[in-house]
């Protein structure tokens, strides 16, 4: 279609605008004009549990001003030959440039500005369109001797008058034009639960605001910190990353008025230093000749390096493609003469600076795509406070997790700290916008809450405490049979004989029976250094060889814990193209608790269940015994940061075998990468349905005695406040529409509740070191002024300080009350059969989390993210080809094999 900004007469009138689409059916139709489902207001407070006091990193926010506006003006950011600026970073700078050179003209205004496209003031500025044109002295493309060189056609003699003027300037054209007017009344109207289409957006100027102020704050503390050598600020996590301590801050409208909540946090930064020093560290060599570089090209990408024989700063583009001895360039004499160098050369003899070993190396190309600048390698030393965005190994995470924890007291004092240091009052916008910030704690009401009770075999009671409990003495309470079994070892260093003996008598003690295995497979020494595909597929042909028929369980021993190569093509093998239930285990240390762990596993993935809620067996549930009810966990789980070609792993867990509300099975689908939102819930192909939920319903149909659910309760992890209209809208009515599919006329009830871990609101017990106890939930004062949500830490914090998870209540047509919802949420912390304690978050999102990152596994990552990053393409998530997952065996596809 193409469009015409004026009418021509002579043209023959256009036609009609339906002419050539069919009309919509009746179904499209009423799909079209279906109103929006809007969030459930708060139903109230809850009641049950033993009041605790409690403070949390809230601190309250007074606001004086509501009759001034906030302006809006976007901002348009242009070199002088009015091409987009598309340096990411560029625009503060200018930013505060313009602010200082035109402060006159632009009314001596604050800005607020949020480096992108957004700029805001208090009252507008002189002109509604304001051009201006501005000169920056840029020192990270300062023109020095050495960069004017290979790459460049500047001749040497201009080297030396650029020594004179270390800053390259630049100039840039910005345009500010209006772009909106927001009230800050729309704040005070939040605060009294009256919301308005300006709330979000005047919060968020007041955070930007808040941001740029702690910026300015931060980097100075974080700079004296770092180059003061505070050990306290930064952990080494090997591999060339540190992880830097830094700050959270945002506002947050929330029932007891307007708060600021401040939290600690860790960023990953790269280690300062040469950087041959990073890549060997980064890569664990010993050499820098066994220095992988097509890897080195991936990691250094975009960092920024100076070069030590001139301080100029720099961004690495990439690497040469050859040797430095062997990348010429075109030399410029002062003459006039040229001169074909390799950068080896020119740096050696026309430079007189010593290389003693980059000649054999890639040379670091600083320059421009097609203009590149090359300076030898060992010349470059990448600069300080660099933010690490490539993926952690495992050890690191756990290193970072370690080392950056700290207990109550310590975070308590630590914030208090952080608030006087960062001098708030100070900031000229939040001053005239009549911010405050009080310096104390905000306190709050919280309620501690029964652990249930929950049974175990022979109708034993097991007794919690603490939110912890053993089977010391106690059978399970369904405990399977394991037969028709084998080891396969592909660790040396197990002794599985031993191990074998010690899991039989353990499950004899837990009443389950583990018959002795068929065999036990070893690994031929020769297969040890062979790729992992290769190892699978070697030990499965001994498998198929000298057993009598297929096995129904497996026990797989790893060389290592976490990070095997063998454990994706493993399970991969077992589940997909076979269906045997395998369970991996890496042994160091085999006692009774290690074998009662990995005994909870087996028995879940063979059928059986560990332990159940005292309430499930009565049945006694409010709302839930008397109905077929279904509980949903669903999970996105993405590649790692970097790997932009990685799919999406989709999973949703459903309960079955109602009134059970422990037992799941799980559904999994690959989707587009980055992509939240779940795309197959509801997959209509002619008179079929491929979806995730329809295997859900027919499996709870089936488990539990041919009935259908007519309530579904909902769990969803992973998604912000900004995409909850999306998962109500969206997701819930792709289920809605799974159900009406299977039965138009049936009609179930929905609840949908989100959980969130990734927030930064933490409560502590004043005067006390330890953390809040489990069961400990709090729907007041830090809660939303309006929506139904609240915190709840089920879980005991034995080491550093406790995160509560926030769950939010997005709709409920089943009609639970806040003790009823809390308790449900309470009591599904503690169904885990992983484990004898009671988790962080409910466990059919703990579930699905599993099953994601399980049959992710199944993907080859590495190589899909070698491939996409090796053409340095970044495809957006409409255009990449999803690789589909291999669907689970028959024989599997409905146990808990994730567990």
């Amino acid at each position: 279609m193409e469009s015409h900004n004026g009418e021509v007469d002579d043209l023959p009138p256009p036609p009609p605008l339906d002419a050539g689409i069919e009309p919509l059916k009746a179904e499209e139709t009423k799909k079209l004009l279906k109103p929006k489902k809007a969030l459930v207001p708060r139903k109230g407070f809850g009641k049950k549990g033993q009041p605790i006091k409690l403070i949390t990193n809230h601190f309250k926010v007074s606001l004086k001003n509501t009759e001034e506006f906030f302006y809006h003006y976007y901002v348009n950011l242009k070199y002088e030959d009015d091409t987009p600026v598309d340096r990411k970073g560029a625009g503060r700078s200018v930013i505060e440039k313009l602010q200082q050179t035109y402060a006159t003209e632009l009314a001596n205004k604050d800005f607020a500005y949020d480096g992108e496209k957004s700029l805001f003031t208090i009252g507008a500025l002189p002109q509604i369109n304001n051009e201006f044109t501005v000169v920056v002295e840029d020192v990270s493309t300062g023109k020095t001797p050495v960069n004017g060189s290979p790459g460049n056609d500047s001749p040497p003699g201009s080297d030396r008058k650029r020594i004179r003027r270390p800053y390259n300037t630049k100039t840039y054209k910005v345009e500010l034009s209006f772009a909106a007017k927001i009230p800050m009344s729309a704040i005070a109207h939040a605060l009294r639960g009256q919301e308005s289409e300006h709330t979000q957006e005047a919060i968020r100027v007041i955070d930007i605001i808040l941001r740029q102020h702690s910026a300015k704050q931060g980097c100075l503390l974080v700079r004296q910190s770092f180059f003061h050598n505070n050990p306290s600020n930064f952990v080494d996590l090997g591999g060339g990353v540190m992880g830097c301590r830094g700050f959270h801050s945002s506002f947050r409208a929330t029932q007891s008025g307007l708060s600021l909540n401040i939290d600690v946090s860790t960023t990953m930064i790269v280690k300062p230093g040469p950087v041959l020093d990073f890549l060997i560290t980064n890569q664990k060599v010993d050499h820098p000749n066994k220095i992988d570089w097509a890897k080195a090209k991936r990691s250094l990408k975009n960092l920024r390096i100076k070069i030590i024989t001139t301080n100029a700063e720099n961004k690495i583009v990439g690497l040469s493609d050859r040797p430095c001895r062997e990348t010429m360039f075109t030399l410029k004499r002062r003459n006039g003469d040229t001169e074909e160098i390799s950068v080896y050369d020119h740096f050696v003899k026309n430079r007189g600076i010593e290389l003693r070993y980059s000649g054999d190396f890639p040379c670091i190309n600083a320059g421009k795509p097609k203009r590149p600048s090359y300076f030898p390698i060992e010349l470059c030393a990448l600069v300080s406070l660099q933010r690490y965005t490539k993926s952690l190994s495992t050890l690191q995470r756990s290193s970072l997790v370690e080392k950056s924890r700290q207990k109550p007291q310590e975070r308590m004092s630590v914030l208090s700290d952080v608030l006087h240091r960062s001098n708030y009052d100070s900031e000229p916008m939040l001053m005239a916008c009549g911010i405050s910030i009080a310096k104390s704690f905000t306190e709050v009401d919280g309620r501690v809450l029964q652990a249930p009770k929950l049974k175990a075999g022979n109708g034993e009671d097991i007794f919690t405490r603490n939110g912890r409990w053993n089977f010391n003495n106690k059978r399970l309470i369904r405990a399977s049979s394991v037969e028709k079994w084998a080891v396969v070892n592909f660790s040396a260093r197990c002794n599985v004989r031993d191990l074998v003996r010690d899991l039989i008598k353990c499950g004899g003690m837990k009443g389950i029976k583990v018959e002795t295995p068929f065999d036990a497979f070893e690994e031929n020494p020769s297969m040890r250094r062979a790729p992992a595909v290769r190892r699978v597929e070697d030990m499965f042909e001994q498998v198929k060889t000298k057993l009598p028929g297929a096995p129904k369980f497996l026990l797989c021993v790893l060389a290592e814990r976490k990070n095997s190569d063998v454990y994706g093509p493993w399970k991969k093998k077992c589940l997909a193209e076979f269906g045997i239930v395998t369970q991996c285990v890496a042994p160091t240390r085999v006692n009774d608790q290690y074998l009662t762990n990995v005994l909870l596993k087996i028995n879940a993935k063979l059928g059986g269940l560990n332990s159940i809620l005292q309430v499930e067996s009565s049945p006694a549930m409010p709302l839930i015994s008397k109905v077929p009810t279904m509980i949903l966990g669903m999970d996105v789980s993405h590649g790692s940061p970097g790997q932009s070609g990685v799919p999406s792993i989709a999973a949703v867990v459903s309960s079955r075998e109602w009134p059970l509300i422990s037992k799941y099975r799980a559904s999994v689908r690959s989707q587009s990468p980055k992509m939240e939102m779940i795309d197959s819930l509801f997959k209509p192909q002619g008179m079929d349905d491929k979806g995730l939920i329809r295997e859900c319903l027919i499996d709870f149909y089936t488990s539990s005695g041919k009935r259908k659910p007519d309530q579904i309760i909902i769990f969803r992890d992973g998604v912000s406040e900004s995409q909850f209209s999306q998962v109500l809208n969206i997701e819930l009515d792709q289920i809605i529409e799974a159900c009406k599919f299977l039965d138009e006329k049936w009609d179930p009830k929905f609840t949908l509740i989100v959980a969130q871990k990734n927030h930064h609101t933490k409560f502590f017990i004043p005067g006390a070191p330890d953390n809040v106890p489990p069961g400990t939930v709090v729907d007041n004062k830090v809660c939303h002024p309006r929506n139904y949500d609240f915190y709840m830490c089920s879980h005991a914090g034995m080491i550093g300080t406790t995160r509560p998870t926030h769950y939010h209540i997005l709709h409920d047509e089943i009609g639970f009350n806040p003790d009823d919802l809390q308790e449900l949420v309470h009591s599904l912390s503690y169904v885990y059969q992983r484990s004898t304690t009671a988790i962080s978050v409910v466990a059919p999102i703990c579930y699905a989390h599993l099953a994601a990152a399980q049959v992710g596994q199944f993907i080859k990552f590495d190589e899909m993210s070698e491939t996409s990053s090796s053409h340095g393409e970044h495809t957006s998530a409409g255009s990449v080809q999803v690789q589909e997952l291999p669907r689970l065996h028959e024989k599997v596809k409905s146990s808990m094999f994730f567990c």
